[in-house]
């Protein structure tokens, strides 16, 4: 449900009026909105967005590992309507998979392999989740918050 703080801005009533379900938190800070979005809904909002809201451009996928929390991780899009020169940022809290986005910007498929390299960050239905930055037979994730950092002992 989207927070009455949240009302006054047109893409989170957007979201609420295309699905009352999907907005799980949200916030409005230094001029950036921030939407929280229930994991599973996360592919159906990024295509409203894109198709209904003009947020065609998607310019990243990236995670932050929240270790010992859990869900541990939160995975986060950073949107872009050209059109309205608008900015909009959705965050997901999981403990390791969440629906590929490829299928709404086919962009994605880069950060997504990113994401999935540093941070061990699993994509359903992605189309190549594979390591992008690391050898193949490298052994763990290291912008995960438990990675060792001091090497072999």
């Amino acid at each position: 449900m989207l927070p009455e703080s949240l009302r006054a801005f047109p893409a989170a009533q957007a979201v609420e009026e295309f699905d009352a379900q999907a907005i799980v938190a949200g916030r409005h800070e230094r001029g950036e909105l921030t939407l929280e979005i229930a994991p599973e809904k996360i592919a159906a909002v990024c295509g409203f967005l894109k198709r209904r809201q003009s947020f065609q451009r998607l310019s990243t996928v990236t995670a932050v590992d929240r270790h010992p929390l859990s869900p541990r991780f939160e995975v986060v899009y950073h949107l872009h309507s050209l059109e309205r020169n608008q900015r909009l940022r959705l965050k997901c809290r999981v403990e390791e998979e969440i629906d590929s986005v490829t299928g709404v910007w086919a962009g994605a498929n880069w950060y997504e392999r990113e994401a999935f390299d540093l941070f061990g960050v699993r994509f359903r239905n992605h189309p190549d989740l594979r390591r992008i930055m690391l050898p193949e037979d490298w052994e763990g994730h290291p912008l995960r918050k438990d990675y060792p950092t001091l090497g072999a002992r």
